[in-house]
């Protein structure tokens, strides 16, 4: 079980907790409270989730000031996106298990994302819905509308 450990925490987790709550059934002692064990582990994999979520919204948003403000463009927004996308990768290289969960939940943080670059830049109009796919918004090498 610690080869899945070291291959992806998330699914791991996932198993652990179900191994606790099929244990806490089978259970007659209340030396270990296996509900409470199991729900501590579930609540990793959901702050995982939470992390891929925030950082992908605000990829996205700088991904989108990057584009539609090109004379605008910093060394500091480029930073943003290189730091928020090595730990997001670096999440999804700890528990590959995510990757599907970030593709799905892409268009969600899109308009999370969309939602702060507009609050922050005034820029209306912008896309309803995401224009990149994940591999692109993970990407080092993409930048939309140039470098």
């Amino acid at each position: 079980m610690s080869a899945l450990y070291d291959r992806d925490t998330a699914r791991w987790a996932e198993e652990q907790a179900r191994l606790l709550r099929q244990r806490a059934e089978l259970a007659n002692n209340d030396a270990l409270d296996w509900l409470h064990l199991a729900e501590e582990i579930e609540a990793v994999v959901a702050s995982e989730k939470r992390e891929v979520r925030s950082r992908l919204a605000l990829i996205v948003q700088h991904l989108l000031k990057w584009q539609y403000q090109p004379d605008l463009r910093s060394r500091s927004w480029r930073a943003t996106l290189h730091v928020q996308r090595r730990d997001l990768l670096a999440v999804l290289e700890d528990s590959p298990s995510l990757r599907p969960f970030a593709a799905s939940v892409l268009p969600a943080s899109f308009a999370h994302g969309r939602h702060d670059a507009e609050q922050e830049t005034g820029l209306l109009h912008l896309p309803t819905d995401c224009p990149w796919t994940i591999a692109q918004v993970l990407d080092h090498e993409f930048w939309p509308g140039g470098e």
